[in-house]
């Protein structure tokens, strides 16, 4: 069943009533279709003024789908890599080789996972030293092969714990980044849900930074701005104000490049319908980059993240 929030009162009672109707009158489509038709334009309206920390909410959504998700729907032909060949394979992090429209690509992301056993195994998304370094691993590869990449991004940062911290996590990302920003191949990253901290920007310093309307990319989350502004997390939703954290904030300060539009009440109303538009984008992305010579490829890619912070 899905989850609503306090602003979608309104879709909860008319789903209610439709699932009333569905019982007792199921032949009525006249009356069933009449109420799906309002329910999507409540939804459209709904949806299309959400407030920053609405757009939060919805970003963490249960049900959102998470990067195996769209791999999923998206790729054919999908094999799994693992491991950093130094110290571990970081289940945070998933990658390998699949095809899209019978291009050959090379996939990487952040997975949350959708029970408290895979969160647990996907330790919520948040990668550690390994995570980063087999990502680097895998991007090397791409180059060698001459592959297209495509990360997905979803997570609330990278692991703040101790043993992350004594195995070089911040070096690691600090690598990431580095050599995203040097690869002799297209990239393209694609903000799916949260995109938080060093965390996302370690497999999102990329060619194109595609960007879901209601996800979220932020140096912080809101709770951690309001712990060190305000010093009480309770100023949240002030803090998602400032944050600037939105995809038309992030599109406006050309931190990304596009924005995909979600179908009406989000994406994790229709995964498939959702996939198919993502899917789509990245093909045409995908063609753009490589009618570009790679020289000039890295050179555009270097200039755009130098001139980001001038911008602002």
């Amino acid at each position: 069943m899905i989850k609503y929030f306090e602003f979608e009162k309104e879709i909860e009672k008319i789903d209610t009533l439709i699932n009333e109707v569905e019982f007792k009158e199921p032949n009525d489509k006249k009356k069933i279709d009449q109420l799906n038709l309002e329910k999507e334009k409540i939804l459209n309206k709904i949806y299309s003024n959400l407030k920053p920390w609405q757009k939060v909410q919805v970003s963490r959504h249960n049900d959102r789908p998470h990067t195996i998700d769209y791999i999923n729907e998206i790729f054919t032909e999908i094999i799994y890599l693992h491991g950093d060949k130094k110290y571990s394979d970081d289940s945070a992090i998933v990658g390998g080789f699949a095809k899209i429209n019978n291009q050959s690509i090379l996939f990487v992301g952040t997975e949350k996972g959708n029970t408290m056993d895979t969160r647990i195994k996907h330790n919520f998304g948040m990668a550690k030293p390994e995570g980063y370094r087999k990502a680097q691993r895998l991007l090397m590869l791409a180059e060698k092969f001459n592959l297209p990449v495509v990360s997905f991004v979803d997570t609330a940062g990278a692991f703040p714990g101790k043993d992350a911290e004594e195995r070089g996590q911040s070096e690691s990302i600090a690598s990431s980044i580095l050599i995203f920003l040097n690869a002799k191949t297209p990239t393209i990253s694609i903000i799916i849900g949260e995109g938080g901290s060093g965390g996302a920007i370690g497999i999102a310093a990329t060619d194109r930074v595609l960007m879901l309307e209601h996800a979220t990319y932020s140096v912080i989350s809101p709770e951690g701005c309001a712990s060190i502004l305000w010093r009480n997390p309770t100023f949240s939703q002030e803090a998602a104000n400032t944050l600037k954290l939105t995809s038309a904030d992030c599109k406006n300060y050309k931190i990304i490049d596009e924005i995909i539009k979600e179908l009406p009440g989000g994406a994790h109303r229709n995964l498939k319908s959702q996939a198919e538009i993502v899917k789509n984008e990245i093909i045409d992305q995908i063609i753009s980059l490589q009618k570009i010579p790679i020289f000039e490829l890295i050179k555009f890619r270097k200039e755009k993240y130098l001139n980001i912070t001038s911008d602002i």
